[in-house]
């Protein structure tokens, strides 16, 4: 298994440098993973560092809450695909989610996948604020929308990601969506778990390390 293709190489801490950045886009360079993950800020400088390579360039929409306005995460997206990225991770609508309003959840994705016109938008439901039915239900809603991935953590939650959090999405959603298992994963033997109950992509600032 090439374990570094599943790999979203992340830069997402608050203190990222642009050093930190150009750091990050050169290891994932050098070793091919799937993607580089930045803040938006940082998007058109990552993109001119990655132009021409087969690495992909994701960047984070309503992050890390998800509670921002539909047309705020629709306006962020657009801003993010015109700079550069290739994929969206968007944070579900966690406040509406846990209200019941599943309407308006599964709009918010709609939208955000409808502006990004093909390209992958990961859905972050933040598994930590969930119960084992609401993974379900959650999983479910990002399917319906049209994600192209479920990703259960942002890391800036109470945990990240779980083997059992990986196989309820898994079970919901089949072969519907692909999962990013993202959120305190730092070594090869995580990854190797995490994938082997479905993940598709790991999201971690520990890349380097995982392939060494």
């Amino acid at each position: 298994m090439n374990i570094a293709s599943y790999i979203d190489h992340t830069i997402l801490k608050p203190e990222a440098t642009v050093k930190d950045v150009e750091k990050v886009c050169e290891e994932a360079l050098a070793r091919n993973f799937a993607a580089v993950c930045v803040n938006p800020c940082f998007v058109g400088h990552a993109a001119g560092l990655l132009k021409g390579s087969n690495v992909g360039l994701a960047t984070v929409v309503g992050f890390p809450l998800g509670a921002s306005t539909i047309a705020v995460k629709v306006r962020e997206a657009e801003d993010a695909i015109k700079n550069g990225a290739t994929e969206i991770d968007m944070v579900m609508a966690i406040g509406f989610f846990k209200s019941g309003n599943f309407k308006r959840v599964e709009e918010d994705i709609r939208e955000v996948v409808r502006v990004a016109a093909g390209k992958p938008v990961k859905v972050i439901i933040e598994t930590c604020f969930l119960s084992p039915d609401e993974i379900t239900k959650a999983s479910l809603i990002c399917a319906d929308a049209g994600a192209a991935y479920v990703k259960t953590s942002t890391g800036f939650g109470s945990r990240g990601a779980t083997i059992e959090d990986v196989k309820i999405i898994k079970a919901a959603v089949g072969n519907r969506s692909r999962i990013k298992a993202s959120g305190g994963i730092k070594t090869k033997e995580q990854a190797l778990a995490m994938i082997e109950a479905g993940a598709s992509r790991i999201g971690t600032s520990s890349g380097v390390a995982i392939v060494s």
